[in-house]
């Protein structure tokens, strides 16, 4: 039991070093703030207000660099070192953001795309979990499908997208493919291989406790393979927003990807960084909410 307990310690430690020292910095002078570091020295409090200060330092550096990236870029309209009309401006972009806010179509591509993407982003999960758990269950199966998946995972998607209008026809469900299409292979492939490289030992001692392949599985790899699986998702939602887009440049009467295109073919290009913005936007929201499941999940197998 105590070699068991050493190596279940040993493997949270480097999950800890491997989610980055920045992580690190974060967790402990949130918890130095909650006041659960008692009878800690002088010189750790300067440690940790060190990193607080550090924190905010980076913090306030990014907001600079985008407000005087902002302030440039109005400033070289303004003063006509480009055109305004072929690069716009923010003041430009806010107020087209502001008039389809008031005609109610900007939620309208907001929603269709943000709704293809969680779609696509779910299938891919439950798809890449489900086919991953079955190339370990059957290694038969692993070794005649591999080289496939591996041919399919290197296709470029973008040439998948024309032949999957063609065949599933321009509507949601195309354009939901193409965003699959974009992770699920790579998906697949890296949850199989995280799933054969679990410690051997922890595997070995299901099996002399008279357990099953299922007990291995259900015991062992998934709860072993948590940190990587949110990993893949952290990945994956940034693919399938990915895949969404193409389909819907090629596709779609509906969505910030048909805008973007759209747009470009009438030269309403204030309406074409408004879409590349609000993706940008799209992106770091569902990237955070993801990384705040992350840390969750990292605390709790700390406890």
């Amino acid at each position: 039991m105590r070699k068991i307990f050493r190596s279940q310690r040993s493997s949270s430690e480097f999950e800890r070093v491997e989610s980055g020292i920045w992580e690190r910095e974060i967790l402990a002078c949130e918890i130095a703030q909650r006041g659960e570091l008692f009878g800690t020295s002088e010189a750790q409090h300067v440690y940790l207000r060190s990193l607080r200060k550090r924190q905010y330092r980076v913090r306030a550096i990014r907001i600079l660099i985008f407000v005087l990236f902002l302030i440039l870029w109005e400033s070289a309209v303004r003063l006509s070192w480009i055109d305004g009309f072929i690069f716009s401006s923010p003041s430009r972009v806010v107020k087209t953001f502001c008039a389809m806010w008031e005609d109610g179509s900007i939620f309208q591509h907001v929603g269709v795309t943000l709704v293809e993407t969680l779609v696509s982003f779910a299938c891919v999960v439950l798809l890449g979990i489900g086919v991953a758990v079955l190339l370990w269950y059957n290694t038969e199966l692993s070794e005649i499908l591999e080289p496939y998946l591996v041919v399919l995972n290197s296709l470029p998607k973008s040439a998948l997208a024309p032949l999957l209008i063609v065949w599933l026809g321009a509507n949601m469900k195309s354009i939901i493919v193409a965003g699959m299409s974009v992770a699920i292979f790579g998906s697949i492939l890296n949850l199989y291989t995280g799933f054969n490289e679990m410690d051997p030992d922890k595997i070995k001692l299901i099996y002399t406790l008279q357990g099953t392949k299922r007990d291995v599985l259900t015991k062992v790899i998934l709860p072993g393979t948590v940190p990587l699986l949110i990993s893949v998702m952290k990945v994956n939602i940034g693919l399938c927003l990915v895949g969404v887009v193409i389909g819907e440049f090629i596709g779609a009467r509906q969505g910030l990807g048909y805008l973007i295109i759209y747009g470009s073919q009438v030269f309403k290009l204030d309406w074409v960084i408004l879409s590349i913005v609000i993706l940008c936007v799209i992106a770091m929201l569902l990237y955070g909410a993801l990384n705040f499941m992350e840390k969750k999940c990292l605390r709790r197998q700390e406890r």
